[in-house]
């Protein structure tokens, strides 16, 4: 944060997301910690690389700059303007609901996702239960046995097997 203080087009911040800064925590999807998001502060996006300073210095010095944006149009190629300038022409409440529309789509592909792992879970339960059971089935069969019987024949302790003796 100190190397970046006082930067034109830079904010590192820290906020405790058990106090003060829950609701901010909140409406930016802030579930487990620490959460590193980098991006637009209207639309923060998840840091997922390293999370030592070498490699945190390196993603901020290559992809951390002022970006294409309303406030940035400059920055932005011709078919980014022409999208921007098409949702500025849009009311609050037209952008609300798209934004809704968005979200919802998003909360559906969450839940649909973990319906699917519960399964998964269920299915891995199962299969792990009848191979334990198959096993448990084959050692109890006489499996340690054979392999001791084996194991003496192979010594030449097994019976028919003739002995010197003295």
């Amino acid at each position: 944060m100190e190397e970046y203080a006082g930067h034109a087009s830079a904010l590192i911040a820290d906020v405790d997301c058990t106090a003060a800064g829950k609701p901010l925590c909140d409406s930016n999807g802030v579930k487990g910690f620490p959460t590193i998001k980098f991006g637009d502060p209207s639309a923060l996006e998840d840091f997922k690389g390293g999370r030592d300073y070498d490699a945190m210095k390196k993603f901020a010095d290559e992809n951390l700059k002022p970006m294409c944006s309303p406030g940035n149009l400059d920055l932005c190629d011709d078919d980014k303007k022409a999208e921007i300038e098409e949702l500025m022409k849009l009311s609050e409440a037209e952008l609300e609901e798209k934004i809704s529309e968005g979200d919802d789509k998003i909360a559906e592909a969450e839940t649909q996702f973990k319906a699917e792992v519960e399964t998964l879970q269920a299915s891995y339960q199962k299969l792990m239960s009848d191979k334990d059971e198959a096993i448990e089935n084959v050692k109890n069969s006489g499996l340690g046995l054979m392999k001791s019987v084996l194991a003496a024949m192979q010594k030449g302790e097994g019976e028919g097997e003739a002995k010197d003796e003295l």
